[in-house]
């Protein structure tokens, strides 16, 4: 049974936001952190069990009624009035296992937008979200965020006292909330999404089980169709154009690939039809998000037999509309690349400079890099070698940082 680890942790990945979701709905929004404690004792309780008694028939019911038992049993022991704890036990009974749900996954739809109600920080929605919905460690989300796990666990414990407080209800808006409240959830996706296409930290350049997860959940929203709009397929046409070069941006010693050298006969076929597919659906209605854009000029990417057949005036028009429409210094850092693409190294390296001043900017790591690459591309690796070495001081992944130190060798640094 030496197996049962890896699969409590796909479950939980899996499924600990439905069961979470499921038990909210029956506890209250008020009662989430006993949601979340009583199916994290339910994995627990399974790593214990399963290797002792083998593995249940129905590895996810087993962990629903585990859970649900857990919750009975504080219910019982907290400070309830009788009448609520009645009535809360009663929604907590068998024929409410989460695990027997047949229907759409409504309670889970519920959570996501629960958890980006526009009364919560945006800061708070996203922690709560990705904890909550998409299974997250504290650890995790500080890492994809640039902080600290106790100020993470903070943010956490805040966004959860304002749920109580405001009375938040578990359902999905109105009609006429929907759009603006929609935003908020896929921008909670796409960040889900982007800490496994980029991990912040560790010996991992992705983490596909996150994208995944992201993937997942977006379509999640396609289920309902109050939910299934343009801006959602445009979300799940990026990202799955993005995932679809997964398989190629790593090594065979896992060093990172860049979009340049990558060989594109690696890239999932599968993933770039959906993608496309998902991208063709977003045309409908006219309503431009920055996941259009970004979707499009992934696209331009997925469609081009080479980096040098990739049409680039398209790339760098679809950057200056995106940023026009959601103006933020990476994209801006993104977009001088493709400018070096149509106007050579020199034009980029000025663009780039400008952006030094940026502090967004101050701890990333690959705005040095760029400009390194940039001045490589320029014949000036002389320029290039101190701009690796500053690349190399910030945080990075081991993958980003095995290319660096070969691009400063290769630089005479």
């Amino acid at each position: 049974m030496s197996d049962v680890p890896g699969l409590v942790d796909h479950l939980f990945r899996r499924e600990a936001g439905r069961l979470v979701a499921a038990l909210t709905r029956a506890l209250g929004p008020e009662h989430l952190d006993l949601a979340e404690d009583v199916v994290h004792e339910a994995m627990l309780a399974a790593l214990r069990t399963w290797p002792v008694r083998g593995l249940p028939d129905d590895p996810v019911a087993w962990l629903a009624r585990a859970a649900r038992n857990r919750a009975l049993d504080q219910v019982r022991h907290r400070a309830m009035t009788e009448r609520t704890a009645e009535a809360v036990a009663r929604r907590l009974a068998p024929r409410d296992d989460p695990a027997a749900d047949d229907g759409p996954p409504d309670d889970v739809l519920r959570m996501l937008f629960m958890g980006c109600h526009p009364a919560l920080p945006r800061e708070g929605r996203l922690a709560l979200t990705l904890k909550a919905v998409a299974g997250l460690g504290v650890g995790e989300i500080a890492r994809a965020f640039l902080l600290t796990p106790d100020a993470v666990a903070q943010r956490l414990v805040r966004t959860k006292r304002l749920v109580r407080e405001l009375g938040l209800a578990f359902e999905l808006p109105p009609a006429a909330e929907l759009p603006a409240r929609l935003d908020a959830v896929l921008e909670v996706l796409y960040a889900l999404f982007n800490e496994g296409h980029v991990a912040h930290a560790g010996e991992d350049l992705v983490r596909p089980d996150l994208c995944d997860d992201a993937l997942r959940l977006a379509g999640l929203l396609t289920a309902l169709p109050a939910t299934d709009r343009p801006e959602v397929h445009a979300a799940l046409a990026l990202m799955h154009l993005v995932r679809a070069r997964q398989p190629a941006r790593t090594g065979p010693a896992g060093e990172l690939v860049p979009l340049a050298e990558q060989d594109r006969a690696r890239w999932d076929r599968n993933h770039l039809a959906r993608g496309l597919r998902h991208l063709a659906r977003s045309a409908a209605g006219d309503v431009l998000t920055r996941y259009h854009l970004e979707a499009e000029i992934a696209a331009c990417h997925a469609t081009a037999p080479s980096d040098a057949a990739t049409d680039w005036p398209r790339v760098l028009d679809r950057y200056d509309a995106l940023l026009a429409l959601a103006p933020s210094p990476v994209v801006a850092l993104n977009r001088a690349v493709a400018l070096s693409r149509v106007r050579g190294p020199a034009a980029a390296i000025a663009e780039v400079e400008r952006l030094r001043a940026d502090p967004a900017l101050a701890r990333y790591h690959l705005l040095p890099a760029t400009l390194g690459a940039l001045w490589d591309q320029a014949g000036r690796p002389d320029r290039a070698a101190p701009l690796y070495d500053e690349a190399l001081a910030l945080p990075c992944t081991a993958p980003e940082r095995r290319l660096l130190e070969a691009r400063l060798a290769a630089s005479g640094g």
